[in-house]
Formats: C-alpha cells, structure tokens, sequence
C-alpha cells in the first residue's frame, strides 16, 4: 500500500476517534464554566432572626457560596460559627469592612428589623442585592428610603414571607386569576397568621429581645404577623391599592410584652373587596392559613400546601398543591439567586417584590395610626 494512502487513513482514523473526546472536554469546560457564572456569592448580615438557620439546614444549594457573615454580638456568632462549623474567615463584626472585602452578589439580612435600612445603605451603592425577612421595614419611612435607594442604585431589594414560598398561596391566587380563574371577583379575604406568643414557643433570647421591642421590630404580633395577610392580600388584589384601614390591638399578656401589642385584627377596605388580618401572639397552636371568598367561589387553605375550594354548585373539594405542577420555587434562597443571575423576573406585585411590600408598609403604617386614635386611616390622608 502506498505510504501517502496509509498517512492519510491514518490521521482520518485518528480524528475520527478523537473527535467524540474533543466535544466531550469541550461541553465539560464549558458546562464548568457556565456554572461558575451562575454561583451566586452571599453573605448574611445578621444572624438573630430566629429564620436564619434556614439558609445552613436546608437553604444553600450547590449554586451557591457563603462568602462573609457579619454579627454584631461576638458571643452569639461564636456560638452560631460553632453550632454550622463555619470557617472563622467568614465571621465579620463590621459590615462595610465585610462588603469591600467579600464582594457578595447579595446579602440575606436577618436581624431586628430596624437595622434594615442601615444594611440596604450599605449595599445598594456597591452593587449588592438585597433580601430581608420580613416585614420590609419598622415603618413606611424607612421603607420608602430603601425603596429610592434600591431603585438608584438598580438592584434588587426582596422581602422574604414563609408563606410566599408556599404552594397554597399560588394555588390559592390562580383559583382567581389565569386558566384556572372560575372563582369570581374577590368579596373577601380572612387571614390567621400566628401563634402562642414568641417567649411561648422557646424563641432564642437575642430574637425575643428585639421581637419584643417596639423600636427595634416596629411593633408586636400587629407588625410580626400582620404583614402576612397584607402581603398575600396585595398578591391576590394585584396591588389594588386599599381605600381605608381600620384595625384594634391589645396586650393581653402585659407580664410578658408589656411595651408591644400581642393580638391585632385589621380590616382592609378596597372598592369592591375587603381583607381582614388576624394576626396574633395568642393562638393555641401555630396556624398560616387563609380564607379567600368570591362571587363564584371559595378557597381555604390550610397549610402550606393543603386546600379545599367549591364554587357554586358544586361539592367541596379537597387537594394538595403542587409547587412543581404550579412551577413555582420553595425556596428562598434559590429564589434570590435565580433573580440575581437573571433566570426569574419576579411578577408585578408577587409576595416578595419591593411594589408588594412598600403597600405592606403602607398597611401596616395606616393600621398603627387606626388603633392609636380608635379611628378609620383613609389611605389619602396621610
């Protein structure tokens, strides 16, 4: 056989087996390289919030790395750092210093609530995003300024709601909007949100500290709780902004929380809809559930994802629904980080979204000032 023939079978046999290997390496690299894109460094500012183990038991996914952690009180991190076996490293006691050094992509912040504007001070002008645990602020003025700074800035300032990841909550909003709307214009929305009280259930001491102070968390079960239903109820009015705000609150356990109120009920006046808040510190269980009513229908959730509904009609049906039937995320964190790198854009007036939570606040401002005087808060007069 002639030596130029056998070079080139050769070389064709050699590219012919090589060729499978060189896409193999390449989609590897570039696979590798898609997901180091896609890893979203954060930090926590904060640790008090009795939420805060969320994101080390069950949060963190694999997308993402925990690059700082900033505590004020050095005892507490200490026995936080131990407690998840995190690295000394990360423990920061100062959080400008820990911004320019760790550079997240965003923040998760989880202590008192009034120390929310000081972190979105902090890391708006740098670029950071944002996600704090409910409620958004101790008041809307503090609100309104996280809001202008999150907008200058253009980065993302999310509020982070239990229930907002819960798939009840979805299902409960598309049994009124979208394919499966048959329910009718919504008539009424009861909210139970609470319960036996933050001292009853064993909280930690540096949460029932600041939980309890009416600086430092903006008020008690009225603020705590209520935001809830105010959040869900902006949700399913599609932002609906309300007429009137009438709302009651009481201390009946002044030995415990003498400086903060423990039950409130509000009642939230739109055109032609009307929410109702129960928010309490003295439920004889644990209870997130809700009521939701309409001209052709009802939906009452039970939990986090057990429902029944009717319409008219028809027999009362039970179900349990499902987050990825709904294509909804269950958590959080994830959530933020899917926002961040651009793979959700949260819809208009969705639970976690800074439109949602500045009418929260609006809500939650009106309800304070209606159980001060004992008198309705008309939403324009201020």
């Amino acid at each position: 056989m002639d030596s130029t023939i056998l070079k080139e079978i050769t070389y064709t046999d050699m590219m012919r087996m090589l060729l499978p290997c060189a896409v193999f390496v390449y989609m590897f690299l570039f696979s590798f390289g898609l997901h180091a894109q896609e890893t979203v460094k954060f930090a926590m500012v904060g640790l008090s919030h009795g939420h805060s183990p969320w994101f080390f038991e069950w949060g963190k996914g694999e997308d993402m790395e925990l690059v700082g952690v900033y505590e004020p009180d050095a005892s507490f991190s200490g026995a936080f750092r131990e407690r998840y076996r995190l690295p000394e490293k990360l423990m920061y006691s100062d959080l400008v210093k820990m911004l320019q050094e760790v550079k997240p992509d965003g923040i998760l912040v989880f202590g008192p609530i009034v120390d929310h504007l000081e972190a979105v001070k902090a890391a708006a002008p740098l670029g950071i995003h944002v996600m704090v645990e409910k409620p958004l602020a101790t008041n809307l003025s503090d609100a309104q300024e996280m809001a202008q700074l999150a907008r200058k800035h253009s980065i993302h300032l999310l509020t982070n709601y239990e229930t907002s990841w819960y798939p009840s909550t979805e299902q409960a909003y598309r049994f009124f909007n979208g394919d499966e709307a048959g329910f009718g214009q919504i008539r009424k929305m009861v909210f139970h949100h609470g319960h036996e009280g933050p001292k009853e259930i064993g909280v930690g001491p540096e949460f029932l500290e600041w939980l309890t102070d009416p600086v430092k968390n903006g008020g008690g079960a009225l603020v705590d709780f209520g935001c809830y239903g105010a959040n869900i109820m902006t949700y399913l009015m599609h932002g609906e902004s309300p007429l009137a705000v009438t709302a009651v609150t009481k201390t009946y356990k002044p030995e415990i929380y003498p400086n903060v109120d423990d039950e409130a009920t509000v009642i939230v006046d739109f055109q032609n809809s009307q929410g109702i808040i129960q928010a309490s510190w003295n439920w004889p269980f644990n209870r997130k559930d809700m009521e939701v009513y309409g001209v052709d229908g009802y939906v009452i959730t039970k939990d986090e994802d057990q429902l029944r509904y009717s319409t008219k009609g028809v027999e009362e049906q039970q179900m349990k629904a499902n987050a990825d039937q709904l294509g909804v995320e269950t958590n959080p964190f994830e959530y933020f980080r899917a926002v961040i790198v651009g793979e959700r854009v949260p819809a208009a007036f969705s639970p976690y979204t800074l439109e949602n939570n500045l009418q929260v606040m609006e809500i939650l401002d009106a309800a304070k000032r209606s159980a001060e005087t004992g008198k309705k808060v008309l939403l324009n007069e201020k």
